[in-house]
């Protein structure tokens, strides 16, 4: 069975167009492909040594005060991830109703769009920038042997999709906000 392109919206009555399906996979891949980060990260902060030395996870204050941070670095993170749901779920599309001033009202696509392009080149360019260090050992010097240091890689290396990932569901919510947009225009006949 496949899943009809139009759906009624239960906040608007509006008929919307249903997310395709890859979309919506890419769109719960984002905040799984961040998550081994954040637990390598939460693992370092509660003082797990990762494969750095005593002394260096002294020095970073794990654990102590560098695992507010890092804790923190890791809920904004799944936080910020999470928020690509959006793009395939009716909240991206019409405010919550119970939001004050704008409940209700259809999401502008043109910023939502523009802020998530502009995220997902971003995160691209640095999660490339990150791995290439991390393969070249730049800045992981400190871990103790080659296995942890493997660990660290595989850690992070998913989350090299998170850019890629979010253009993709981009790309087909705007396709999707756009040909709803022309339908709005176009006079329906009778």
């Amino acid at each position: 069975m496949t899943t009809p392109p139009y759906d009624v919206s239960p906040t608007t009555g509006r008929t919307e167009r249903v997310a395709p399906r890859s979309a919506v996979v890419a769109a719960h891949l984002v905040p799984l492909v961040v998550l081994p980060s954040g637990v390598w990260r939460v693992l370092l902060g509660c003082g797990v040594s990762m494969g750095f030395n005593r002394a260096t996870l002294e020095a970073e204050g794990f654990p102590g005060r560098g695992t507010v941070m890092v804790v923190g670095l890791t809920l904004l993170t799944e936080a910020l991830a999470l928020l690509t749901l959006g793009l395939v779920r009716p909240w991206g599309e019409t405010f919550p109703r119970w939001l004050p001033l704008v409940g209700g009202r259809r999401v502008p696509a043109t910023p939502v769009v523009a802020l998530a392009t502009t995220g997902g080149l971003a995160l691209t360019a640095m999660w490339t920038f990150a791995l290439r260090n991390a393969l070249l050992n730049d800045g992981l010097d400190e871990i103790s042997s080659g296995a942890w240091h493997a660990v660290a890689v595989a850690c992070y290396l998913p989350a090299l999709a998170w850019g890629p990932l979010l253009l993709h569901v981009t790309w087909l919510y705007h396709r999707r906000r756009a040909a709803s947009a022309r339908r709005e225009r176009v006079p329906a006949r009778l």
